[in-house]
C-alpha cells in the first residue's frame, strides 16, 4: 500500500470511528454535522489526492486491507 492510499484509508477509518462514537451518544441530541466536518473533509482530500473520488469499489478495497476486522461482520455465510 503507497503512501497516499494508507493515508485515505486511515482517513476513512478515523471518519467511521468519529461517526459512531457521534451517533453512540443516546444521551445528547444527534448533532454529527458540526463533529464530523473534519474528518469527511479529511477523507474526502485523502480521496481526491489518491484520484480515488468515485471508484468506492476501489477504495473500499483499501480500506479493508488495512481493517479487516471491520468487514468481517458484514461477511455473508
Amino acid at each position: 500500500m503507497t503512501d497516499p492510499e494508507l493515508a485515505a484509508a486511515q482517513a476513512y477509518v478515523r471518519l467511521l470511528q468519529t461517526t459512531r462514537a457521534v451517533l453512540a451518544d443516546t444521551e445528547q441530541p444527534i448533532v454529527p454535522m458540526p463533529l464530523l466536518m473534519a474528518p469527511i473533509a479529511e477523507a474526502d482530500d485523502a480521496l481526491d489526492a489518491l484520484g480515488m473520488a468515485g471508484n468506492e469499489a476501489g477504495f473500499f478495497r483499501l480500506v479493508a486491507r488495512l481493517q479487516p476486522v471491520l468487514y468481517e461482520d458484514q461477511r455473508v455465510t
